[in-house]
C-alpha cells in the first residue's frame, strides 16, 4: 500500500506529464463548466470518472483515506496511466457526493 506522501508525489508526477504535453483532452457535456485541459488550477489535480465527467479535485483531498482508496481501485482496474488522465472506478454522481461529503467535513467514523 502507498502512503499518503508517495501518493501525493504520484499524482504530481502525472499532473507534470500532462503540462510538459500540454495535451487537450475531448469531452462534451461534462457540465462542470471547465475548460477541456488537462492541466489544472495550482493547488488542483484533474480526474475523470468512470462516465467520463471531468472533475478537478484539490490536492489536499489526498489525505483522506477515501480519496487514496479510490485511487487504488483506479489503478486495479485501469493500470498507471501514462498518456492519459487518471480514471476513478466510479460514476459522476457518486464522486460529486464524496467530494461534497469531504467540503463539509466528514468525520472520521464516516471517512472509515
Amino acid at each position: 500500500m502507498i502512503n499518503s506522501k508517495g501518493l501525493v508525489g504520484l499524482a504530481s508526477k502525472w499532473q507534470k506529464k500532462a503540462a510538459m504535453k500540454h495535451q487537450r483532452i475531448s469531452l462534451t457535456g461534462n457540465g462542470d463548466g471547465q475548460n477541456s485541459s488537462s492541466v489544472s488550477n495550482k493547488g488542483h489535480f484533474v480526474v475523470y470518472t468512470a462516465d467520463k465527467t471531468r472533475l478537478t479535485v484539490p490536492l489536499e483531498y489526498l489525505n483522506k483515506s477515501v480519496f487514496r482508496e479510490l485511487l487504488r481501485m483506479s489503478e486495479e482496474e485501469f493500470g498507471i496511466p501514462t498518456n492519459g488522465p487518471i480514471t476513478l472506478p466510479c460514476n459522476r454522481n457518486f464522486l460529486n457526493y464524496v467530494l461534497s461529503l469531504f467540503r463539509g467535513g466528514m468525520s472520521k467514523d464516516l471517512e472509515k
